[in-house]
């Protein structure tokens, strides 16, 4: 017996196909295409919200065991956890726009050398960074922080939870691969079940066991290794107990990774890493140039992203909803449909992102005092949840615009995008507002150096959203397709 995804009342379902069922009625979107996208993305949408919620048990179990230097710790050690999904993601994006393409296109040897590729790729890519966690773990965390007692937590929590970093990276490309064989709903199930293990044993080796930092990263690990597990045993087998049947099957046989593939996912993988690496890098320059204007507003800045990253969530499911989607119309050769596709579901994800930023622009200040109470630093958190429910929407158009890309092989101008917007606009406008705080910092600081912060947070969504909006406009990603469709094998 199995469950799918229409199987269960879900709210989050409902919400999409409301805003969907009024974008068709003004006829922006085909009604059709409105719950094609819903019924991909929703699952998408919820994994990521489980996943988040999972971190912030972490933290919280972490910090009740331990105290504050050891949430420092975690904190420190979580940047380059981060890495690994930078790199995990850039790789599997490859493998959506890939599978989407061949499973449309009838060609099963060719998605299962695709799946084996992107794989083989990860691995290699990712055990020798988790190498360098374990050994040099100290070192690289005091590279951030200098407080004694949270870099050796940091340490401990990074040399023990690197050992899941190849996992991770390997659940990103099945989860991928079965959203590009327009299945999301199984992914959900698995990460989502994921996540309730790490914080199920979370709770018992920090508070029965006592490992403290340790154990929260064995949660973690654990949880990584049964959800590849699950994957594995579905994907081999074409069905898992409880879940149901896979779309798609993988032959573990030879070949794994001819050189002509490995060049393809590589050609397609590489910028949309380097993507996800400029985003992520960019965290360490940013939080540094915010801390020269004090711990308040620090605080506010960081309260701020933590609302626009839980605003971003849809952004998870409807871009690879639209590369799922887009892809499998490529991969039939009808360009019209993929373009309609692209379009259609770059204007739902930004609608959905619009009506969330509006709720929590309402409700800036209410959401501000789940974290903070002090009078003095309320108004400062509102302001910044406010600019953050702004700059959220842009992230929807750049979500959108990036789906068709990515499934089309077109994957170099998100990553312009991304290091325009970040480098060559958000990180120098907020150091010219740093400029403008006397050193050492004070707690007033000038209306200078605040609405630079502002203006950094809007122009790092803004200008990505600009660039690959435009890319997606000239249609050019169709053009490039093409090198990617595979013949039908005389075997399939």
């Amino acid at each position: 017996m199995s469950f799918g995804p229409r199987d269960v009342p879900n709210p989050f379902r409902w919400l999409l196909l409301a805003v969907g069922y009024l974008l068709a009625r003004a006829g922006v979107i085909d009604l059709r295409r409105v719950e094609r996208t819903t019924d991909l993305a929703w699952p998408r949408i919820v994994t990521g919200i489980a996943r988040m919620s999972k971190s912030a048990a972490d933290v919280a179990m972490v910090g009740i065991a331990l105290g504050p230097a050891a949430i420092a710790g975690v904190g420190l050690a979580t940047p380059y956890w981060g890495l690994a999904f930078a790199v995990g993601g850039g790789i599997a994006g490859a493998t959506i726009g890939l599978v989407s393409q061949r499973y449309s296109g009838g060609t099963a040897t060719g998605l299962s050398l695709a799946v084996k590729t992107s794989g083989l790729i990860v691995v290699a890519i990712l055990l020798p960074l988790a190498a360098l966690y374990v050994v040099g773990s100290e070192h690289l965390i005091a590279l951030i922080g200098d407080d004694v007692a949270a870099v050796a937590f940091g340490a401990e929590y990074l040399r023990t939870v690197a050992v899941g970093v190849p996992f991770a990276g390997l659940n990103l490309v099945a989860s991928r691969t079965l959203v590009g064989a327009d299945d999301a709903w199984t992914p959900m199930i698995l990460r989502s079940a994921g996540a309730i293990v790490n914080v199920g044993l979370n709770g018992v080796l920090i508070f029965v066991l006592e490992l403290g930092v340790v154990g929260a990263a064995i949660g973690t690990v654990v949880a990584n290794v049964v959800v590849l597990s699950a994957f594995g045993i579905g994907f081999t087998r074409g069905r898992l107990p409880l879940v149901g049947d896979f779309p798609v099957t993988i032959d573990i046989t030879r070949p794994h990774a001819p050189l002509s593939e490995i060049r393809t996912v590589l050609g397609i993988g590489t910028p949309l890493v380097f993507t996800n690496v400029a985003r992520r890098g960019a965290q360490f320059p940013m939080l540094a140039i915010v801390a020269l204007f004090g711990p308040n507003v620090l605080a506010a800045y960081v309260i701020a992203r933590r609302a626009r990253d839980l605003m971003d969530t849809p952004g998870w499911g409807f871009s690879l909803a639209s590369s799922s989607l887009v892809g499998q119309e490529l991969g039939t050769g009808d360009e019209g449909d993929a373009d309609a596709y692209g379009r259609e579901v770059l204007w739902f994800g930004t609608a959905v992102y619009l009506v969330s930023g509006a709720i929590v622009f309402v409700f800036a200040e209410p959401i501000g005092r789940l974290f903070v109470d002090d009078p003095s630093v309320l108004p400062l958190v509102t302001t910044f949840i406010a600019v953050a429910c702004v700059s959220v929407v842009f992230r929807g158009v750049s979500s959108g615009a990036t789906g068709p890309l990515r499934a089309s092989g077109d994957t170099r101008w998100p990553f312009y995008g991304q290091l325009l917007g970040l480098y060559g606009f958000a990180l120098p406008v907020a150091l010219v507002g740093a400029i403008s705080v006397p050193l050492p910092y004070v707690e007033s600081v000038t209306p200078l150096g605040i609405g630079a912060l502002y203006a950094a947070l809007i122009l790092e969504t803004l200008v990505p959203a600009i660039v690959t909006y435009y890319r997606f406009t000239t249609g050019h990603w169709k053009v490039i397709s093409r090198a990617y469709r595979p013949e039908p094998s005389p075997d399939d």
